[in-house]
């Protein structure tokens, strides 16, 4: 079976020979799935109608094989797999949007080469969370630095030198999950210009030339599928494709932008999910609360109820009426704006047959998504309807059950299911939860009622609000007191 390549696709007339003549306009820092799966996947949508016209230089920051890209030409297969308002989703796309990928760690002198031609005016990014910070010890001068906010910054001020710092700067969209991540990267990168002594004029310019984005990007892309759907697949397609990946349906990639930002971005004209808006904090605030928190709310209860997917949840006679009715019944009524058609692509998402997204990875630092994501919520719906979410109250009480550890091995802390089965909870505070459950009586009512009050009491854990709403406390010892049992 021969290889997805350039010569092939054309040969077989799979992508018209144009594709690949477009110009090179977008420089993306990373080559993970996201990336390709969203970002690369509108540009390439824009181009095949005429509407973007301009195709992608990948810099590999890592010391990942990236050999698969240059066998196929930047050329990869990607399958869309979901569910949209009830009906199976389905859709097989080869996207030619990716030139050439370049390695920052062998070839940075290659990519600051790239700032010196000013067809590229836009920058993307997903270097992950971890990524996304301000390194002390980072050398200027290294071949390249280490941390992307000094990469960038030294990519920037060649460009900057090369036009003597006349107009020609960038737009500039970092996707990593952080709130304010535009904010954070050009602080960041003024913050390395200023140590390293450059020119108030360079700062000058990053104010003026260059657009720092705050984005929210939002898609499920799982990564290549597995060994024999893969070969399935490629008997279908008739082409042997190493850099195949596979995503839901599903799509939001919001930025926050003026009007200049939205002629320079034209790629979002072709699909209605690309948001550029001046304040795209409803769209955090609606992932956040509803798609997030309905995650964390529900998933500790199905998991302890024996499930092990999302979609084993959402199959769940029980589960099903618990999602639906917490999402659409307690947590939607909190936030106000129109989010009916977000929280039915949510219920959509989670009943996507074609993702397997385990419940246990879900409960990864549940504590902290626990704070962050539904103690406001449950705090927004006492003030609007002086009241309790009684589902969320029954989530919490799950989500504090789940926490309970019956073993650990030093290290490593393990909860335990009705049925037997051990788990990790991977959790910063399970040894703090070790001990108060420890000093817990399970057949008490005050006890449990002292447990719930000892756990909001901890400040590292949750905000003041929660443990201030009258019967909070009482309510979710009552649903630990029944589960108890």
């Amino acid at each position: 079976m021969e290889v997805l390549n350039k010569e092939f696709a054309t040969k077989n007339k799979l992508i018209e020979s144009h594709q690949f003549d477009l110009p090179e306009r977008v420089i993306q820092f990373g080559t993970g799935v996201l990336l390709r799966g969203l970002v690369d996947y509108v540009i390439d949508k824009a181009n095949k109608k005429n509407k973007f016209n301009g195709r992608v230089v990948v810099v590999k920051t890592t010391n990942s094989d990236a050999s698969d890209f240059d066998k196929q030409d930047g050329i990869f297969t990607q399958n869309e797999n979901g569910i949209e308002n009830g009906t199976v989703f389905k859709k097989t796309t080869i996207n030619t949007s990716i030139s050439r990928v370049v390695s920052a760690n062998e070839n940075w002198k290659e990519i600051l080469k790239l700032a010196e031609n000013l067809n590229f005016d836009i920058i993307v990014s997903n270097t992950t969370e971890a990524g996304l910070k301000y390194v002390n010890d980072d050398d200027f001068r290294a071949t390249p630095p280490k941390s992307f906010p000094l990469k960038l910054l030294v990519f920037l001020y060649h460009r900057f030198k090369i036009v003597s710092g006349k107009g020609n700067g960038f737009i500039i969209i970092p996707t990593e999950l952080l709130v304010g991540n535009g904010d954070l990267l050009k602080k960041f990168v003024i913050q390395h210009a200023q140590v390293n002594d450059l020119p108030k004029e360079f700062t000058n310019w990053l104010n003026t030339e260059c657009r720092f984005c705050n984005s929210l990007v939002d898609r499920i892309v799982t990564g290549a599928p597995n060994e024999s759907e893969r070969q399935i697949l490629e008997n279908q397609l008739g082409y042997e494709d190493n850099l195949m990946i596979n995503s839901e349906s599903f799509l939001l990639w919001a930025i926050e932008g003026d009007a200049y930002v939205k002629e320079k971005l034209c790629f979002s004209e072709t699909d209605s999910r690309i948001i550029i808006a001046t304040n795209i904090e409803n769209y955090r605030e609606q992932k956040l609360r509803i798609l997030n928190g309905g995650h964390t709310i529900s998933v500790p209860l199905a998991f302890l109820k024996g499930l092990r997917t999302v979609g084993e949840m959402m199959n769940d006679t029980t589960m099903k009426v618990f999602v639906e009715e917490v999402l659409k019944n307690e947590i939607a009524p909190t936030l106000n704006f129109d989010t009916i058609e977000f929280t039915n692509n949510v219920l959509d998402r989670f009943r996507n047959p074609f993702i397997e997204h385990k419940l246990i990875s879900i409960t990864f630092e549940c504590s902290s998504k626990m704070n962050v994501r539904n103690a406001i919520t449950i705090v927004r719906y006492f003030e609007k309807f002086g009241a309790l979410p009684e589902k969320m109250i029954l989530g919490f009480a799950a989500y504090l059950l789940f926490t309970k550890p019956v073993k650990n091995d030093g290290e490593k802390f393990f909860g335990q299911t009705a049925s037997g089965e051990y788990y990790l909870i991977q959790d910063t505070f399970a040894s703090f939860f070790e001990k108060t459950w420890k000093e817990t009586d399970l057949n008490s009512a005050s006890s449990l009622k002292k447990f719930v009050q000892t756990v909001l009491d901890n400040p590292l854990i949750f905000d003041d609000k929660l443990k201030s709403i009258p019967l909070f406390i009482e309510s979710v010892a009552n649903q630990l007191l029944i589960y108890c049992y």
